[in-house]
């Protein structure tokens, strides 16, 4: 039986705010990217692939407890990983 762990797949909602309950920092510390209608974002602060959207900063303006004021941009969400899994931490790398 293959079990679905966080190296194989992405969630379907995923955010930066550690506040939030779709907060994953191991998933984050491995690096998630993200292509949003076919261009690279760098910017996104959280993201949903079924509901189609992604949060990003906007501007420099903040809210009433600091936290950046962020617009929803709706369209193709395709996050991906930036780095591989490491399954062994004990090997050592050749040369």
């Amino acid at each position: 039986m293959a079990d679905k762990t966080p190296k194989d797949s992405l969630p379907d909602r995923l955010s930066l705010d550690p506040r939030s309950p779709h907060f994953d920092e191991a998933l984050l510390e491995r690096g998630v990217g993200i292509k949003f209608n076919d261009s690279e974002k760098t910017n996104v602060i959280e993201y949903s692939i079924s509901e189609g959207w992604i949060r990003v900063a906007a501007g420099r303006s903040l809210d009433r407890y600091g936290q950046p004021m962020t617009i929803k941009l709706k369209g193709k969400v395709e996050p991906y990983f930036e780095r591989p899994a490491q399954d062994d931490e004990g090997v050592a790398s050749e040369g």
